[in-house]
This record gives structure tokens, sequence and C-alpha cells, in this order.
């Protein structure tokens, strides 16, 4: 059964992009409704332990929803967000400007460095955007200073500003430092209670302490605040155009089970990521027949961002699953480079999920063995755990470049699932490739630095060529006429007045930064021209 509900604006996914547009439209009095594919996350039900939704299945959304959707092309994978509040939910908080030199070629005329400025502006005062303490920085912030002087680029070594709230009471020194009561409430400016940063290090699985400054506790909140009509759980799969607007087809899943559903509004603002928003493009156009208008350029022009990772293991303990994911960076995006290659090398980190891991299953476990002896046992096994660090001598050196961007998605007819038309990704590493083996030298000269003993590229590299990128760009690339792109300066797609795109999708090339605040200055932009060409209308 097909219900469907009038307004003014329908946004398609809660991450940066549809966060920033949902909110300035219903901050303007529109009728706003987001439609978000996840769940709305709580710190009790974050991720940690056995048995937890971690996952999310694109097949079976109904059956599974978790945390994480991770994909497989062959090639190349992809890690987003699922849930309320998109790729901020998992992110390593950095909300960062990139050189002014991002903006020389590729894209828009009416794009440029200066023009976002006052954007980029906005997005950090409502992240509340900020610089980690130097009295709290990781080991590994020292180990990679240590790197960028002795290959001559100090002058290139930088903190990397953070969506996270630090106190600058915390002490690493003091007792039980990462214990939870370290971490001092707060109202922030929207209103939603939060905590201070106690460095636990779990910003990829969750912040249960609400330090990391997430959209559900900004943009969000100014969204639903001004009467936006947030929902999980609706999978959106297709937009049809109308005589006075667009019709949005969606699957609402809860409890096991799916049940169609569509909405319509005058406007429809596409923000479900570089695949999300491309795949419901070329559904709509090239399996539904609704949109046959669209650019031939949909799906090209796809991006790893230039993601590469790289482990070395040290004689000096690192503890790289303490402190926020990222701390700094050393910045060769200006210039000549490094070789001629525009690498950003960040410090990374991930909370200690192994042993959050085994600490609940032993948890679990002492719920039917909490009797006798049994029961001592497990309890001095789940204290000792807690204060094990894995891993405590490695360094993850992770980077992002600027790659060739030549990646195409499409649909392609898969029979592991009955014929039925799937998201296909064809990238091929060739143009890109001296670029990536430039970064993994780099990654090597840098832990060499540090007196390593040893230096690990994934196997995945080494043998296969295959990647993993969490900053998917482009799909719907942003251009100035409908022969090069999707959407125009303004993120409208071209020949569809009204539908939109915001996220990752329009970004035309690789930033080689970490992109969220590219993407939420963009929406911040657009959606202010939507509104003013509204007023005018």
């Amino acid at each position: 059964m097909s219900t469907e509900i009038r307004f003014d604006a329908i946004v398609v996914g809660s991450g940066f992009g549809g966060a920033v547009t949902a909110a300035r439209l219903a901050e303007a009095g529109w009728k706003v409704l987001v439609l978000e594919r996840g769940r709305r996350w709580l710190p009790q039900d974050m991720p940690r332990g056995p048995g937890d939704d971690w996952f999310y299945d694109v097949d079976e959304p109904h059956k599974q929803n978790g945390w994480l959707d991770y994909r497989w092309f062959g090639d190349m994978s992809v890690a987003m967000g699922a849930g309320v509040g998109g790729g901020s939910l998992i992110y390593g908080n950095v909300s960062i400007i990139p050189p002014r030199t991002t903006f020389d070629k590729h894209w828009p005329a009416a794009i440029n460095y200066d023009a976002l400025q006052p954007h980029y502006e906005t997005v950090g005062k409502i992240l509340n955007i900020q610089e980690m303490p130097l009295e709290q920085v990781p080991k590994r912030f020292d180990a990679m200073k240590k790197g960028a002087a002795a290959i001559g680029a100090s002058s290139k070594f930088q903190l990397v500003p953070l969506a996270v709230t630090f106190d600058p009471r915390w002490d690493r020194n003091a007792p039980d430092p990462y214990n939870d009561d370290k971490s001092h409430k707060f109202i922030n400016a929207q209103g939603r209670e939060q905590g201070t940063c106690n460095h636990c290090g779990f910003c990829c699985s969750g912040c249960h302490l609400k330090a990391k400054n997430t959209l559900d506790l900004n943009y969000l909140a100014i969204a639903e605040d001004h009467g936006a009509d947030i929902r999980p759980l609706h999978v959106v799969n297709s937009v049809e155009r109308l005589a006075d607007g667009y019709r949005v087809h969606a699957i609402h899943v809860d409890g096991g089970k799916s049940r169609d559903i569509s909405f319509t509004a005058s406007k429809v603002i596409l923000s479900a990521g570089s695949l999300g928003s491309t795949e419901i493009l070329l559904r709509s156009r090239d399996e539904k027949k609704y949109l046959p208008q669209i650019s031939k350029k949909l799906g090209e022009g796809w991006s790893s961002n230039g993601d590469f990772l790289t482990f070395s293991s040290h004689k000096e303990e690192m503890l790289p699953t303490r402190s926020p994911t990222i701390s700094c960076a050393i910045n060769f995006l200006d210039g000549d480079g490094y070789e001629g290659a525009r690498i950003f090398v960040e410090d990374g980190a991930l909370g200690d999920v192994p042993v959050a891991y085994f600490g609940h299953a032993l948890m679990s476990a002492r719920k039917w063995l909490d009797a006798g002896w049994y029961k001592n046992l497990l309890n001095k096994l789940i204290r000792q755990l807690g204060r094990l660090n894995t891993a405590e001598h490695t360094i993850a050196w992770f980077a992002q470049s600027v790659d060739a961007s030549d990646g195409r998605l499409c649909l392609k007819k898969s029979w592991a699932h009955f014929g039925r038309l799937r998201l296909h990704l064809d990238w091929d590493i060739k143009k890109s490739e001296d670029n990536f083996k430039k970064v993994n030298e780099l990654h090597k000269k840098l832990a060499r630095a540090n007196d390593p003993v040893s230096i690990t590229t994934l196997p995945t590299w080494t043998l296969l060529r295959d990647l993993t990128t969490p900053h998917p760009l482009g799909g719907c690339r942003m251009a100035d006429s409908q022969e090069q792109g999707v959407v125009d300066h303004r993120g409208e797609v071209f020949g569809y007045p009204g539908l939109y795109v915001a996220d990752g999708a329009i970004i035309p090339f690789a930033l080689g930064i970490n992109p969220s605040r590219t993407i939420a200055a963009l929406a911040e932009r657009n959606v202010a021209i939507m509104l003013a060409e509204a007023g005018k209308a």
C-alpha cells in the first residue's frame, strides 16, 4: 500500500549535505521531510560487542540496518555511515578547508575559493570546530612531527581542525584518564546535551559521550527545532517527475519487515552520498524511466579521494587506540606536492574495538557463568581487558591524495542476485597507480624516521592492487553544462528544475583532503541560492 504526504521539500539523506540543507530550509519556514535509510542511534545502542548491529545490508535493510555500510566492488571497497547524521557518525572528526589551488580547475566557473570562505566559516561555527590542545596530543603526534622533520617537511606539519569538544582540564597522567567520568556534560549552542572528550578513541564506532559534534547534535537539531520531520529507516530508490514537483519512492523498513511508501514535494534534494544519490538517479533514469533526460555523464568522475593506509610497528609505545582518530597532518597539497603527487598524510587510529568486543563477549558470558570459580575468573579477565591497549606500538599512516578521478558508477545485472540491477563501480588503477606508490613510499619514509620494527602495507594493495575508501566522491559532477556534468553550480540537476544533489557526489574531482567541510560549505552556499530564488519567484 502506498501513501502520499505533500511537503515543500524532501531531503534524502542526513549527512553533511542533507543536514545543512534541511536546517536552512526549515529555518526559512519550509515544510521539510528528511528521509534517512539508517536508524537514529542512541549512545547505548552503538556497536561494541558480539551480537551488536555493526553492518548495514543494502540488499536486506529490513533485516540488517546497522552502523556501517561496507561495499565491495572488487578493486575498490567503500565504507559509509548509516544513520541519522550520515557520515558524521563514523568519520574521523576532521573538518578542514582545502587550499586555494583545489579550485583552480575542474569546477564550474561560479565556484571558487573566495566564494566558499564565508560558508566554510559558518560550518566551522555550527560544528564547533577546534584543534586538539597541545597538552593533550597523543604520542603518534610526536612521531608524525619527527617524520616531517626527517624528510625536510617541518613547515608542512600541522594540527588539524576537529569537530570535537575538548576539555582543557583533561590530563592523560591523571588516574584512569580514559574513564567516562573524565567527560563533563554541557549544553551546546543548539540546546543539546553533550560531553567533553576523554580520549577514549571510539570516534568511528560511535562516540557514546557525545564529545564528537555529530550532525544530529547541531544542524539536524536546528532542522527539527524548526519543524523538520526526520524519518529514519526510509530507503529511497527512485524519484519521479510530476507536473508540479516530484514523487519520491521509498521503502520503510522496521521490525524485520518493509513496505512501499511515497511522498511528494515541490523540491527534492538528494543527499544520500556519492553512491546513494548516484544510484537513485541511475534507477530513476535507466530502470524506472522517470527522468530520461538526465545527463549521460551520470556516474562518471568517481573518485576514492586517493585514500591509502600503511601501518608501522615501533619499539616505543604509540597508543593508537587512544585519543581522537586524527590529530595532525603533513600537507603536500600545495606547490609541487610530494614528488609531483598532491598528498595529505594524517595520523590514523581507531578505538580499541577488539578490547570492547571481547569485553562485551565476557560480559555476556558472565550472564550464564556467573557462579562458583567462573565468576571470579571472568571478573578478573574483564578488569584486565579494560586496562589493555591492543597493538599499542602501532602507528596508522593514513593519507588522502589527488587520484585520477576516473571511476564510473552504473547499474548492471547481478546473476548472484537473480538478475536484479545492482550498483556497479568500474575503477581502474592504471592512471592512479603511480600516485598511490608515492603515497606508500612517503608513509615508509615517515615510519623509518621513528625506528620501526616493521612496516606493513596492506596485502590487498601489495598483492591485488585493491583499496578501500571512506571518502567516495563524484558520480553527479557539478559543471557548467549538461555535456560536462550532471548538476549545475547550484547543485540543480540539468533539465529538472527543483531536483538537486547536495553531497559528495557533486564534487567534480578528488580533493585530496577530508571532504566533509567542503560538502557542507557547498550545501550552505547552494541552499542560500535556492531560498533566494524561491523568494523572487
